[in-house]
């Protein structure tokens, strides 16, 4: 149950990720996955970009975990990669800014990552 608590919790803290660019843009991650599955409908070679379908696709990883009886290890750690991969990089990219937002909305994520990947650990030594 624990498991299935974490997985969630990653799946929601990576919707609060928050960028920002120029003077006057920015969004929250849950805001760009909105528009990334819209511009897929429309147009899908527009949203074919490493940076948008590795964490797409760990975000679907860990929703799949969330259906099993026991989440699979493996969907789990591939699952908080492809996500690992964008909110690792916004929180080096709100470090080398010193841009307080964003490095503060990736750390709920990236906390939980490394919890779940310990307890998992933790698991298989039992």
């Amino acid at each position: 149950m624990k498991e299935k608590l974490l997985n969630l919790l990653l799946v929601l803290t990576s919707f609060i990720g928050y960028l920002e660019w120029g003077k006057e843009n920015h969004l929250f991650l849950l805001q760009a996955e909105v528009e990334i599955i819209s511009k897929f409908i429309s147009n899908p070679s527009s949203v074919i970009h490493p940076f948008i379908l590795l964490p797409f696709l760990g975000q679907l990883l860990l929703i799949v975990t969330l259906f099993q009886a026991k989440p699979n290890k493996t969907l789990t750690y591939f699952g908080i990669s492809g996500l690992g991969l964008l909110l690792g990089f916004m929180f080096i990219v709100g470090m080398l800014s010193l841009n307080y937002k964003i490095i503060v909305s990736t750390i709920p994520f990236l906390f939980l990552a490394i919890l779940t990947i310990k307890y998992r650990q933790d698991l298989s030594r039992q």
